[in-house]
């Protein structure tokens, strides 16, 4: 978050920033394929039953992972390289086209970092520890912070050239982030050395899950990518001027310079509950449902499944109901300052009450598709993002028209809910009824509590309403509605005796 307030105050919401958000999705993408999913999703199921079998199979199966995929990603590094040379200097006729091909070259190798450091991250959650993989992505804001204050502050450095600076750290990241997996691996015993087992029916099993896993496990990143990639296309700008060719005809740009920097901002802010806790609570939920899997007590994944889904509903209504309600000045607090203008902030705003429509969606996504993965069926998963991430691109590119840069929010939104429906149905006939036992309880009860947070925080707002529009009355704002809201959630929830309230509060409950 420190991060993005640095961005928005030194970068703002226009062409260059648009530019770093689409070069930085290149290898970041792979960080959301690997490290929230398909490689480590993939192995740890086969690893964890190679340790309990075959600890010595299991120290090769790892070392052969991370080779291979060490191995793959620096090929398909060099080729972009040549094949972004050619491009550039053959076809890239604006500015702002060579500024993003010049910096997608500059961060590629750290698509190769972040790929090991996400393999060596699933190597350690199988053997329970969790501190070293939750750092990296810590190391990795500290040193583009770094590098934003001290290339604003310091030297003053003029954005074109500030961003090339920012690329470079990330670099620097990737190596800090895989140096400091390697003495949690020696504590567990695990030594990385080079592997190439690829004949092993262990490695061809991962192999085998890794690849629909790519698709099924992150295809909310999958539309969130669509939405960004489209918002660009049909951006006008300065340069490009108002209108495109399309088909064949004439039309007025839909959205202007700086739509992808607001869907930016606004996706910074719905992935904040997102990753603190709905991707937490997958993550330390997959070693359990593998551990199941491993014993064969699918009566007990049945209810680590279930009992995720209350967590998920019990995190991500009150989130829901929660970013519509302080959206404006949420964003203005957070983002409004240095570039960032009252414009930028209306308009990042607005998609966020969209794009938070989807969390609940967003959050069961990822528990859902994590219970086949422990079962080491990835296809299921695999068709449901590939319907949901083509129906998104359809509705994207129909919404864009009437709605502009909301619009793409909108239809992540539907498609998240989409692939739940279909994952549930799925979970439904391989494991029984059981897997949403106690699940309309929770919700009923959550909907109640939320439904009074929701009241006393639209009170508090009513209140504050002849309050200026200016950033620190926003702050008061923020500090009036958010902690009373919260307190009365938790408050109602315990009178109700949800279930999930254990995930807050360490207790074991009774009921449902």
């Amino acid at each position: 978050m420190i991060r993005d307030m640095s961005f928005a105050h030194f970068l703002g919401a226009g062409g260059v920033m648009d530019s770093w958000v689409i070069a930085f999705q290149i290898p970041n993408l792979s960080r959301r394929l690997f490290g929230e999913g398909a490689a480590s999703a993939s192995l740890m199921p086969v690893y964890r039953r190679q340790l309990e079998e075959d600890p010595q199979g299991a120290a090769k199966l790892a070392n052969t992972v991370v080779t291979v995929i060490f191995v793959l990603l620096s090929a398909i590094v060099l080729i972009s390289w040549l094949g972004l040379s050619v491009y550039t200097f053959s076809f890239a006729k604006n500015s702002e086209t060579k500024i993003m091909l010049s910096l997608v070259s500059v961060m590629l190798p750290y698509m190769v970092m972040i790929c090991t450091v996400a393999i060596l991250a699933g190597i350690l959650n199988t053997h329970k520890h969790f501190v070293s993989p939750a750092v990296a992505p810590i190391l990795l804001n500290i040193f583009i912070i770094s590098a934003v204050l001290v290339t604003g502050w310091a030297f003053s450095i003029p954005p074109v050239k500030q961003v090339f600076v920012i690329a470079a750290a990330v670099l620097a990241a990737g190596l800090a982030q895989i140096a400091i997996q390697v003495p949690a691996l020696r504590a567990k015993s695990v030594i990385v050395r080079p592997a190439w087992d690829i004949h092993s029916q262990s490695f061809r099993r991962v192999i085998f899950l890794m690849a629909p896993m790519i698709i099924g496990i992150t295809a909310t990143q999958l539309n969130t990518l669509a939405d960004t990639w489209i918002a660009r296309f049909f951006s006008g700008s300065a340069e490009k001027g108002d209108f495109l060719t399309l088909l064949g005809m004439q039309l007025k740009y839909p959205l202007w310079d700086g739509a992808v920097s607001h869907l930016y901002y606004s996706q910074r802010l719905y992935q904040f509950p997102l990753g603190v806790l709905g991707i937490s609570l997958a993550t330390a939920i997959f070693p359990v449902m593998s551990s199941d899997v491993a014993k064969n007590d699918f009566d007990a994944l049945k209810k680590t499944i279930s009992q995720a889904a209350k967590g998920a509903v019990f995190i991500s209504i009150p989130a829901i109901a929660g970013l519509i309600l302080v959206a404006k000045p949420l964003v203005s607090v957070v983002f409004e300052r240095g570039v960032f203008s009252a414009v930028d902030t209306q308009a990042t705003a607005r998609i966020l009450l969209f794009y938070a429509l989807g969390l609940c969606g967003f959050f069961s996504q990822q528990i859902l598709a994590r219970g086949f993965y422990a079962m080491q069926d990835s296809a299921i998963p695999m068709r449901s993002a590939l319907i949901a991430v083509g129906i998104n691109i359809v509705l994207n590119l129909t919404l864009i028209w009437f709605m502009g840069t909301a619009g793409l929010a909108l239809s992540t939104a539907i498609c998240s809910y989409l692939q739940v429906i279909i994952l549930i149905i799925a979970l439904r006939k391989k494991l029984g009824g059981s897997i949403l036992d106690g699940l309309f309880s929770t919700s009923a009860k959550t909907f109640i509590s939320t439904s009074l947070m929701a009241a006393v925080g639209v009170g508090i707002m009513f209140l504050m309403k002849d309050f200026p529009d200016k950033r620190w009355f926003n702050v008061l704002r923020l500090a009036a509605v958010v902690p009373s809201a919260a307190g009365v959630y938790l408050l109602t929830a315990r009178i109700l005796d949800i279930e999930a309230l254990s995930l807050i509060g360490g207790r074991k409950r009774t009921k449902t």
